[in-house]
């Protein structure tokens, strides 16, 4: 089963490496969509996939991402499935 989730992490997100971290844990499991900083200093994610990796992702995130990083929250809202997405990026 597809899942897609859109995901909001704020905390210390921005200049650690986060969106590449994100970026290296998606391809590990094989999931679509992208990451990208946002103006107020969060970050934002969209995964689309199996549902059990979707889930894996998600619980990935919830260890905190790479050690540079302090995450102080998460919000996770989960969508309709897009079905153009084929790819996993880093915008900009």
């Amino acid at each position: 089963m597809i899942k897609q989730v859109k995901i909001k992490v704020s905390g210390r997100v921005q200049g650690v490496g986060f969106r590449f971290f994100t970026y290296q844990q998606a391809q590990k499991f094989g999931l679509f969509g992208y990451v990208k900083n946002l103006d107020n200093g969060d970050v934002e994610i969209l995964v689309q996939g199996d549902s059990l990796q979707v889930t894996n992702f998600t619980q990935w995130l919830n260890q905190g991402g790479p050690a540079s990083a302090r995450i102080n929250n998460i919000d996770i809202c989960e969508l309709i499935p897009e079905n153009d997405l084929s790819s996993f990026n880093i915008r900009y």
